[in-house]
């Protein structure tokens, strides 16, 4: 659905651009914001491979350990059809825990597992279970202590307090994911 959205935003610019005119434009347009989008990607490797590596150190320091078990009594409370020492609890746990640190390339194949691990215990195969929805909800507000991508593209586009954007930050997922956790609990008493 997405490539046909693209492919009609491309294709009605070339004709718009074609009725009014202005066809050089477009191209040079097009060719501008190629380069500054490659420029912009260059700027990015070096920062995200530097906050990146600094998110490995953390994690084989045993910080997402430390985390996962920090939050392993709030998931008990929000996945209590879920048993404590199931695959799918550590799953959520180790996707959460790299979320939090801006791991998202880590977090992607711990939440997929966590997925599947809950398809298991549903009772109707292929329908979304309360479970499943509150994992979504919490996995996609995601609360971030270090938001690593936001802070490489402010760096690497010079701005030197790129890392100002913490605390905003926090305090947005955080409100953003309470806002999800308090959802996904009243849909799911709702529906019943």
């Amino acid at each position: 659905m997405l490539n046909i959205i693209w492919l009609v935003l491309i294709v009605s610019s070339i004709i718009i651009s074609a009725i009014h005119g202005t066809t050089a434009e477009l191209v040079t347009s097009v060719t501008d914001s190629a380069k500054a989008a490659f420029t912009l990607v260059l700027g990015l490797i070096g920062i995200m491979a530097f906050w990146l590596g600094l998110m490995k150190i953390a994690e084989d320091a045993g910080l997402i350990k430390l985390i996962s078990r920090g939050i392993s009594p709030i998931l008990g409370y929000l996945f209590p059809e879920i048993p404590k020492d199931h695959p799918a609890m550590g799953a959520m746990t180790l996707n959460i825990s790299a979320n939090v640190l801006g791991l998202g390339n880590a977090a992607t194949p711990f939440g997929l597992r966590a997925m599947e691990e809950l398809e298991k215990l549903n009772p109707l195969p292929g329908t979304a279970t309360n479970s499943m929805c509150m994992f979504v909800a919490i996995n996609t507000s995601s609360v971030q202590l270090i938001p690593a991508s936001a802070i490489a593209i402010l760096a690497s586009n010079g701005d030197p307090h790129a890392t100002g954007i913490i605390i905003p930050t926090l305090i947005a997922t955080a409100c953003s994911t309470f806002t999800g956790v308090v959802a996904a609990k009243l849909f799911a008493k709702w529906w019943r």
